[in-house]
């Protein structure tokens, strides 16, 4: 068994023993002739766009062997036509090399590129000789700044959606029914970016070819042998994020919208954290930390992930911490947490003293970067509820301790980070999030509250995206939370009808308006509210 320190699985690291790989399609043998014929690199899963700022933006793909990973940009017009003269702008850029060690896949982090521009992109890999393989198409904008704006992305009007929780509880891709149509719902809404607040996978659920709803109807699932079988080695890790990639619907809205990865626990294990002993009889491999060293390497491979180093030139695979902020101009800076690679011992939550959600280094973090944002709203995106309790057996997998007096255990890391919110005169602060398989909008305030060192705020929640429906669940009254709204499926529904499942939208207008939509699997609103910024 792979032994890991606390630290190692902290940063990422990526040292692991030797496991199986996918071996790729690299040549052929010509029926005529003893020569070797090397065919032209594929793409396997389509490609992916991720952590597009008013500069920045990540390229990801993956291929069929060996080859380096090409982009080609080019400034467009509302229209699509490639934008002539004035405004023009064309650039190639060639990333990473996909090789074994990366399973293939490969990334490019741009840089420096013009705010509020539209761009038409197409992905491809060189092989050795420089010859371009198959290629495939698409398009995103970059926020534009507040100045010096171009083009015709004048607007500093934007959207986005956000949902988590994707092929859960063994719902898998169902071909019969169009797969997994609220992506297609949320790809219609014609977001400038998705933000999938973790639970990217679910390793620790197999998928089985048939599942029995509880309506006595059929559904049916593609399988493949990775998604089979719980994940435990590094190809299996892998082979889940293959299996997502293989949908229609979600290949198409990552070609057209960007996509801000978070992960939570699915992406190893259900309610983990590091240093566990997991008692689960379907594993031959039981240590925590050795499943999460995979599973973020894997993770970290196959999502659109930006790496500080990459920037500056490295390969992008670099161990490198999950939080972080994305900038999209002067009315939204979006900050990303990992409220799993520091989470403390599910326990009973009633510590006196303070337990880990966040870790100090990542808190002071998000404080300084709060602080000195300019931005007009800052949304934290918290891929867990901040009220809702959420039981693991005896103990608390949730912030949230189900004692609704002073902060206790983790509580207290979060009392901080709301006290200091209010100090420091940070406005206009919302979290998003996800995790229960449920919608809800939840407005905090401490005039209900046992702790009321903090100024009021919203959290909205929403998911699932294709898996199972649950809840609602009870709220914790520490921070004085109250529903305003909450819509769940029945228990463990099947997205068949997509009335289970949930997507948020945000719109935010000239004005700087910031409207939530929370939103059914077909793209039904069930829910709206319109904040006001405070100036």
């Amino acid at each position: 068994m792979t032994q890991i320190s606390r630290r190692n699985l902290l940063t990422g690291a990526l040292g692991v023993g030797a496991l199986s790989l996918v071996t790729p399609a690299g040549t052929a043998l010509a029926a005529n002739s003893p020569r070797l014929v090397r065919s032209r690199l594929g793409l396997t899963s389509g490609f992916s766009m991720g952590d597009v700022s008013t500069n920045n933006a990540v390229f990801w793909a993956r291929t069929t062997g060996e080859g380096r990973l090409r982009a080609q940009l080019r400034a467009i017009d509302q229209a699509g036509q490639v934008i002539r003269g004035r405004g023009s702008f064309a650039r190639t850029l060639r990333g990473a090399q996909a090789s074994a060690q990366t399973d293939y896949t490969a990334k490019i982090a741009a840089s420096n590129l013009p705010a509020g521009t539209r761009f038409a992109v197409s992905i491809g890999f060189e092989d050795e000789n420089g010859t371009l393989g198959e290629t495939t198409s698409g398009s995103f904008v970059t926020a534009a700044s507040g100045t010096g704006r171009r083009n015709h992305e004048a607007s500093m009007s934007q959207s986005f959606v956000w949902s988590g929780d994707t092929v859960g509880q063994g719902w898998g891709i169902n071909e019969e029914i169009g797969g997994m149509r609220a992506y297609a719902a949320m790809h219609a809404t014609k977001p400038d970016f998705f933000v999938h607040s973790g639970d990217t996978i679910y390793a620790d659920g197999p998928i089985s070819a048939e599942v029995v709803e509880s309506d006595g109807q059929i559904w049916r699932n593609l399988v493949t042998e990775e998604v089979s079988k719980v994940a435990e080695t590094l190809a299996e890790f892998r082979g889940r994020h293959r299996y997502n990639l293989m949908d229609a619907n979600v290949r198409a809205m990552y070609s057209e919208v960007p996509v801000i990865a978070q992960w939570d626990d699915h992406e190893t294990h259900n309610n983990w954290w590091a240093g566990e002993t997991i008692e689960d009889e379907r594993y031959t491999v039981r240590d925590i930390n050795t499943l999460a060293v995979r599973g973020r390497r894997a993770w970290q491979e196959y999502q659109p992930i930006a790496d500080p180093r990459a920037m500056r030139g490295g390969t992008g695979f670099e161990p490198t911490r999950i939080y972080r902020k994305i900038s999209r101009g002067p009315a939204l800076d979006l900050f990303a947490l990992d409220m799993r690679s520091h989470k403390s011992e599910n326990t009973d939550g009633l510590e006196s003293h303070e337990t880990a959600i966040l870790g100090e280094e990542q808190l002071q973090w998000l404080l300084d970067g709060l602080h000195k944002s300019k931005a007009t709203w800052k949304v934290i995106l918290n891929d867990l509820p901040l009220g809702i309790i959420v039981p693991d057996g005896k103990a608390q997998e949730s912030i949230a301790n189900a004692d609704h007096g002073a902060p206790l255990g983790r509580e207290l890391e979060l009392a901080r980070l709301l006290k200091a919110i209010k100090d420091r005169g940070v406005k206009n602060v919302v979290f998003l999030t996800a995790d229960v398989h449920y919608c809800a909008a939840h407005h905090y305030s401490p005039e209900r509250a046992a702790f009321s060192d903090f100024n009021e705020f919203w959290e909205f929640v929403a998911g699932p995206v294709n898996a199972g429906s649950f809840g609602p669940n009870k709220m914790d009254g520490t921070f004085g939370a109250q529903v305003e709204f909450a819509l769940a499926g029945t228990s463990n529904q099947s997205p068949r009808d997509g009335k289970g499942q949930f997507f948020g939208h945000v719109d935010l207008d000239e004005s700087q308006r910031f409207t939530v939509s929370l939103r059914n699997g077909l793209g039904e609103s069930v829910y709206s509210k319109t904040l006001e910024p405070v100036r």
